[in-house]
């Protein structure tokens, strides 16, 4: 509790804010010249409980399963069958669907330890995870449309087909940029700025309430419990963000899939 009251105020005793140097927190400790810091260490206890959980839930597969079974196959049935079959067919849909229920999941582990009590902080609010994704997703649309039509995927991704000659001067340079740069830097930007802000937001309710609790004291203990609420609610919210992330992150991909293997490639 001692550690919130000093985040939560400055040496002078006014209020000290969240601060975006959160978000490059000091090493930890090395392990074979390998720096760990605070975030390195939530993805790696994200990553332990993401497949900690799936081996639990498939490790004894039962023709009725059990509660634990059915969670689990409900989630993959969700990303299988709103994600992958949806969009891309059953065919497409089962040939990447390890990439998307990869894509889903990870982005939901991480996501979710933004809410963790003593973790505090989410696996995708640093730009290397939701990067890495981002250009896995960037070479699989690719990879998709150069094998379905090696000879027409970028022709026709850059000359739409049906478009006046002329056109093709504006349009061109509009597809190129919007297909092949924009893609990766949205999904990119749209996971990780969702992730800071909500970050943002959680400390600055929470070091308030600390704060008007355990420094200001009197009747500013008031204005704690409003802030109190507020960080509650706002949890709620970023459960629901980080769903909505991870599903949205999978199905723009399932979508720049879908688009690269259309019949017109």
């Amino acid at each position: 509790m001692n550690l919130l009251v000093q985040a939560a105020s400055s040496d002078d005793g006014s209020f000290q804010g969240p601060s975006i140097n959160e978000f490059f927190p000091p090493t930890l400790f090395t392990i074979g010249g390998l720096e760990f810091n605070r975030i390195i260490v939530v993805r790696f206890i994200a990553m332990i409980a993401l497949l900690l959980i799936f081996w639990i839930g498939t490790r004894r597969m039962r023709l009725i399963p059990g509660r634990f079974q059915s969670v689990v196959e409900m989630g993959l049935d969700f990303v299988r069958v709103n994600i992958a079959e949806d969009l891309l067919g059953k065919k497409d849909g089962r040939r990447f669907l390890p990439l998307l229920t990869t894509i889903f999941f990870m982005i939901l582990f991480f996501n979710l330890t933004g809410i963790v009590p003593f973790l505090n902080i989410a696996g995708t609010s640093v730009i290397a995870v939701p990067l890495l994704l981002a250009i896995v997703a960037y070479v699989t649309f690719i990879y998709a449309g150069i094998k379905k039509s090696p000879a027409n995927f970028f022709k026709n991704a850059l000359f739409p087909p049906g478009v006046p000659w002329f056109l093709y001067i504006i349009v061109t340079p509009i597809e190129f940029i919007s297909t092949f740069i924009l893609r990766p830097i949205t999904l990119t930007l749209r996971l990780l700025m969702n992730m800071v802000v909500g970050h943002l937001l959680l400390v600055l309710f929470f070091t308030a309430t600390t704060f008007f609790f355990f420094s200001a004291g009197g009747w500013w203990s008031l204005f704690g419990i409003g802030t109190f609420a507020f960080g509650f609610v706002f949890t709620l919210f970023e459960i629901l963000v980080a769903v909505l992330q991870a599903y949205v992150f999978a199905l723009l991909t399932a979508v720049y899939i879908q688009l690269a293997v259309a019949e017109e490639h």
